[in-house]
């Protein structure tokens, strides 16, 4: 079947229904620790019926992207899974800048950090310290989309962005039909965030989005020039952290980390 728009022909094609599974069942197991699921666990994480988990792990396996442990009870990622990701490219900043600095900083840091960008009214993790950070609770955040108005690594971007971009950012954000279009609705609401976060100098949410609601996090604006192209944050449980501890500690700590982004990305692209 071809649909024609206004510039070409495109065909359009109807969804590979295995292979959708299939994928599936491979994020599901890479979100859990080590890697490592059973076949129950894996089916309720994604939806799927147990035996079709089990025949879609069983091809996985021929085909060598996952194996058995604990005497074929579960199944294990194999090391052809990252051979994959071998043949993407991204955006040279956060691979050869930001990767390698969220790592060294990690050792002052402790906590996880997420490196973001915004798009289409959200805030993608493009790079994570949650899967080598000891006091982490999550594991895959890479791709991830973090809500605009109510996280940190949001707040961070629309505080410090242009004022097209805000403007562009708030009104399709105002087409959503959920809280967050709610919010973005509320002129005041909107002008208060921002207000508070410039004034504060670094963004916060402590437990305002519900799916983290014992989370505090910190986030500050990544710059190349006078332009913010994404933001950085720092997770932590709200109980063990102080409000003194978190201003005096580590958003200095963290201010260290977008600040070395920024400037090792400024001198790279001057390169």
């Amino acid at each position: 079947m071809t649909r024609v728009t206004n510039d070409s022909p495109v065909a359009v094609y109807r969804e590979v229904r295995g292979l959708s599974r299939g994928l599936a069942v491979l994020r599901a197991l890479n979100a859990m620790p080590g890697g490592i699921g059973g076949v129950m666990e894996l089916a309720r994480m994604t939806g799927l019926h147990r035996t079709t988990v089990k025949r879609l792990l069983e091809t996985l396996r021929i085909e060598g992207l996952v194996q058995h442990r604990d005497e074929g009870l579960s199944y294990a990622l194999r090391f052809e899974v990252r051979r994959l990701s071998e043949g993407y490219v991204s955006s040279d900043w956060i691979d050869h800048v930001a990767v390698p600095a969220m790592r060294t900083h990690l050792r002052t840091l402790s906590w996880p950090s997420d490196l973001a960008t915004p798009d289409a009214g959200f805030m993608i993790v493009r790079e994570s310290t949650h899967r080598i950070s000891l006091l982490s609770q999550h594991r895959a955040m890479i791709g991830n989309r973090i809500p605009m108005l109510i996280s940190a690594l949001g707040r961070a971007w629309l505080s410090w962005c242009t004022d097209g971009e805000r403007q562009a950012t708030l009104a399709l954000l105002r087409e959503r039909t959920d809280a967050i279009g709610e919010m973005a609705k509320d002129d005041a609401y909107v002008k208060r965030i921002l207000r508070e976060t410039r004034r504060r100098g670094y963004a916060l949410n402590k437990g305002e989005w519900a799916a983290e609601a014992n989370i505090t996090a910190i986030g500050l604006p990544i710059r190349f020039g006078e332009h913010v192209v994404g933001a950085v944050n720092l997770i932590m449980p709200s109980q063990l952290v102080s409000d003194r501890e978190i201003a005096t500690r580590y958003v200095p700590l963290l201010r260290s980390l977008a600040d070395e982004i920024s400037k090792e990305t400024a001198h790279m692209q001057r390169g």
